[in-house]
């Protein structure tokens, strides 16, 4: 992992030594993705930076590379897998100079031009200079899992690895895109089928394509694209038999992983309680120290004790690494993370796997590189069962085709009105579909390339900045065009049994995890029950302070256009007071739209210069079941409750004694029960339920109840989290 940066002169003229200055400034801004090794090449009209973490050759793979007469020079973020491979096959007498992975990429381009990624694995952005073509070359990986940016005008071209370095340009927009930004289904949430290129968030600054080699004419500023992947088409194309594709997408898996492995310094690897993670970690060679977020959220819906069970089982180090219940980023801790992230899809993940990274950095320091099992579930089913909504496969496909047709009214809401109609729709789908002028592409088949675009925009993007703001590389071995290739091939009858909750993969780790593993149903993250421990989190970050990230992101240029203010202010008291009221996600989002409008107009200072907050520590667990009050003590922490604070039961809460035992009360919430109070063991506890009554204070109920308030403290807290009572109104 590295950083890039540079600048080109357009028009046949030479930089200026002007540009020194320019190239120094965007590189020490990205300082942070290379804290081994500065360098910076100017010569004619071009001009690089580069900032090295290094993995390979740490003594001889410095940067730039060139060829011996100097006429190409390659700057290069990532790593090629198979350079070995690449190399023996290169013209006789071809001499390599240095033991980097990446001067390999130099002669492929002088022996096959614009085909030269053709055969290459790997990870990678690069940045070539053609001296004798007077030719400019970007070119990224074929899912776009190293970043890439530039600003093209009439007269020059500046790129970067982070968009925060072309912002040091003067010629450079620094404006927010709000209706663009606005209107992406990954900010709004949106079901919709569509595979629109990625984009960069701000106005003026361009993505280099993944799976694809872009050129400029320094000479006359023309600018071709030559793609050299292009995203299967999901035809089923293959006569394979189930143990054949299984047996095949293993291989390719267990070879991916070996690929990743490739460094000389120590990897390690996240663990979840998934299967993903857990099925590289079991692959791997090498025996990779795990580390594993333990919070509110992972807590109770298991995924940190799964994957303490895992490793255990594989023989590994796990840390799990505890980010208690009371634990909020502060203001400028956040605004930091999101300067570091720079897209308004900064949120909890993305922190959490941050905060992952800082605790490696920090305590382990020799792991330069991680495994991930990121990038498994938008290519193998993982996401069939959420889609189905509780049902099978096919209701996931009556799911995917109506998000299909969501697209098409999208574009053709004139037709698309008539969906909106109670009913079934009187109009055939292929009617609309025509209308909307949409490729004729099936809806599955869209699916997996929505899913392309979303690894792009969110997974990749969040992976590489959470990383790279700690020196460290992110490795992702489920990001391999074999894997997805072979999920493209399989055939629509063979779909439901090998891409319905990812069997491909489960049946391929048969005999390698254990089966409760193997079984686990996908829980993403901290989603599942324990969720409203992480909204509650984010909900008192925004809040801190008298809402001063709210304040902040509402002064940012453009956002009182766009945003309305008491709407933001009521959607956050609603999730203070229940994290059930909505997605905390989503006003985060909207904040994070404004707080980057006004970091991009007045620049933070370099991420490596900026203050951070303490280190989380990990937490020693040998037996999870015998250290589980120990564990759920440290990790759940709450505020002692006011006495003076005055509750009342949440709207649609009923208390009903059970018919066959008046000891026993069930807590039913919008006519669900969901949970039961046993006078028996916690006698007076339903008696103080049933009195909040949202008009006197806490204190007076327990003492006219006889009741000890310490004793009762945890369970109100309790309550008061899962939004069974909430602060009566007018008394926040």
């Amino acid at each position: 992992m590295c950083g890039l940066a540079g600048t080109a002169a357009v028009g046949g003229r030479p930089l200026s030594a002007a540009a020194d200055g320019l190239l120094r400034s965007m590189t020490g801004t990205i300082a942070h993705r290379g804290p081994d090794e500065t360098e910076f090449f100017r010569s004619g009209p071009v001009g690089l930076g580069f900032v090295r973490l290094s993995l390979v050759d740490p003594e001889g793979g410095g940067q730039p590379l060139s060829t011996d007469d100097g006429s190409l020079v390659l700057i290069a973020n990532g790593e090629i897998y198979n350079h070995r491979e690449l190399a023996a096959g290169l013209p006789a007498g071809t001499r390599l100079r240095t033991g980097s992975d990446c001067e390999v990429l130099l002669h492929l381009y002088r022996r096959d031009g614009l085909n030269f990624l053709d055969r290459v694995r790997g990870m990678f952005a690069l940045v070539l200079w053609d001296r004798t073509r007077d030719r400019l070359v970007f070119a990224r990986d074929r899912f776009g899992i190293k970043p890439l940016f530039f600003h093209a005008d009439a007269e020059r071209i500046v790129f970067a690895s982070e968009i925060k370095a072309l912002f040091h340009d003067p010629a450079c927009p620094r404006e927010l895109d709000w209706q663009r930004a606005l209107a992406d289904p990954a900010v709004t949430g949106d079901l919709v089928l569509g595979d629109s290129p990625p984009h960069a968030w701000f106005k003026g600054v361009e993505l280099a394509p993944a799976g694809a080699v872009t050129t400029f004419d320094l000479t006359s500023g023309e600018r071709s694209t030559h793609r050299y992947w292009s995203f299967p088409d999901f035809d089923g194309d293959t006569d394979g038999s189930e143990a054949d594709l299984v047996r095949s997408y293993a291989d390719a898996l267990a070879a991916s992983v070996r690929d990743c492995q490739m460094a000389d310094v120590e990897i390690g690897l996240f663990l979840s309680g998934g299967i993903d993670s857990a099925a590289v970690a079991a692959l791997a060679d090498i025996e990779p120290r795990t580390f594993t977020m333990l919070n509110g959220s992972t807590l109770e819906n298991r995924d940190a004790e799964w994957a303490h069970h895992t490793a255990a089982h594989l023989g590994l180090v796990n840390h799990q690494v505890l980010h208690d219940t009371m634990a909020v980023p502060g203001v400028d801790e956040w605004k930091r993370h999101l300067w570091q992230m720079e897209t308004p899809l900064a949120g909890p993940e993305s922190f959490y796997k941050y905060e992952l990274y800082r605790h490696v950095a920090a305590h382990a320091p020799e792991i330069k590189a991680m495994l991930l099992g990121g990038g498994a579930d938008e290519f193998n089913g993982g996401y069939t069962t959420t889609l189905a909504g509780g049902g099978d496969w096919s209701d996931f496909m009556a799911n995917v085709d109506r998000m299909g047709t969501r697209r098409h009214q999208q574009r053709h809401p004139g037709l698309g009105a008539w969906w909106e109609q109670p009913g079934p729709p009187l109009l055939r789908a292929e009617a609309l579909r025509a209308a909307s002028g949409a490729e004729r592409r099936d809806d599955y088949e869209m699916l997996f390339r929505t899913k392309y675009r979303d690894v792009q925009l969110y997974n990749c993007w969040h992976e590489d900045r959470t990383a790279a703001g700690n020196g460290i590389e992110a490795r992702v071995p489920f990001l391999d065009h074999r894997l997805v290739e072979i999920v493209a091939a399989i055939p629509h009858a063979l779909r439901p049994a090998l891409v319905w909750d990812k069997q491909i993969l489960r049946r391929g780790l048969a005999g390698v995890l254990p089966r409760e593993v193997l079984t686990r149903p996908k829980i993403p993250f901290y989603y599942g029950s324990g969720v409203r421990h992480t909204y509650r989190t984010f909900a008192r970050m925004l809040a801190q302070q008298g809402d001063r990230l709210l304040d902040e992101a509402l002064a940012g240029p453009g956002a009182r256009e766009y945003l309305d203010a008491d709407h933001m202010r009521a959607a956050l008291r609603a999730l203070e007071e229940d994290p059930r009221a909505g997605h905390v996600e989503f006003l985060v989002r909207a904040a994070n739209l404004g707080l980057l409008a006004g970091m991009a107009r007045e620049l933070p200072g370099p991420l490596v210069t900026a203050p951070g907050a303490p280190v989380l520590r990990s937490v020693p667990v040998v037996d999870w079941s015998r250290q589980a009050p120990e564990i759920e003590a440290l990790v759940v922490r709450r505020e002692p409750v006011d006495a003076a604070a005055v509750l009342a039961r949440a709207d649609g809460l009923l208390l009903l004694r059970a018919p066959e035992d008046d000891t026993v009360w069930y807590l039913t919430l919008d006519g669900a029960i969901e949970y039961v109070v046993d006078d028996a063991a916690e006698a007076g506890w339903s008696s103080l339920l049933r009195a909040f009554d949202g008009e006197r204070p806490v204190g007076e109920l327990v003492a006219a109840l006889d009741l000890d308030l310490k004793r009762f403290e945890p369970l109100v807290t309790e309550a008061l989290e899962a939004g069974l009572l909430v602060t009566a109104a007018g008394t926040r």
